[in-house]
């Protein structure tokens, strides 16, 4: 039943992965200013599959466990979040939106970790990196966002 579970979360990932194709950063992006700490484009793609393996690996642990009501909710309303996040940045190009989304997913993230936490220990730990790194992605919007103050005012254009 495990490994049903999992496949199950990890499809609900694979498809919040999938805005990334539907909504790559493109030109609009690279020509953005960026902090000097940017990672390199690489790091992404191995990151999220390693976070998403983890969500996935977390997910299905306290889906099997008795009181995950609550856990299930959040984790559930993250993957929601996170799915949103690459259509308003990249798609729409809204740096303000994306911070707002960005700060709503650390919040459910932070919260979903907790609850994983109280259910099922082990579970917790395997969101701590994906707070981490949610960490890193809302320091990095808020770092574009000043780095590019007209931009971020620009009303909404075609992608390029």
């Amino acid at each position: 039943m495990f490994w049903l579970l999992f496949g199950i979360f990890l499809a609900a990932c694979m498809a919040a992965g999938a805005t990334g194709g539907l909504f790559s950063p493109g030109p609009w992006y690279r020509n953005l200013k960026k902090p000097s700490w940017t990672p390199p484009d690489w790091v992404f793609p191995v990151t999220w599959t390693t976070l998403y393996l983890l969500m996935s690996a977390a997910g299905a642990r306290v889906a099997l466990s008795p009181d995950n009501a609550l856990a299930m909710a959040l984790w559930s309303l993250q993957i929601a979040l996170n799915s949103l996040w690459t259509p308003v940045f990249f798609g729409l190009q809204r740096i303000k939106l994306g911070m707002i989304v960005l700060s709503l997913l650390w919040v459910s993230v932070a919260a979903t970790l907790w609850a994983l936490w109280q259910v099922d220990m082990i579970a917790g730990l395997m969101f701590v990196p994906y707070l981490i790194w949610v960490s890193i992605a809302g320091a990095l919007n808020a770092s574009v966002w000043k780095l590019n103050p007209d931009e971020a005012n620009a009303p909404r254009r075609a992608s390029t």
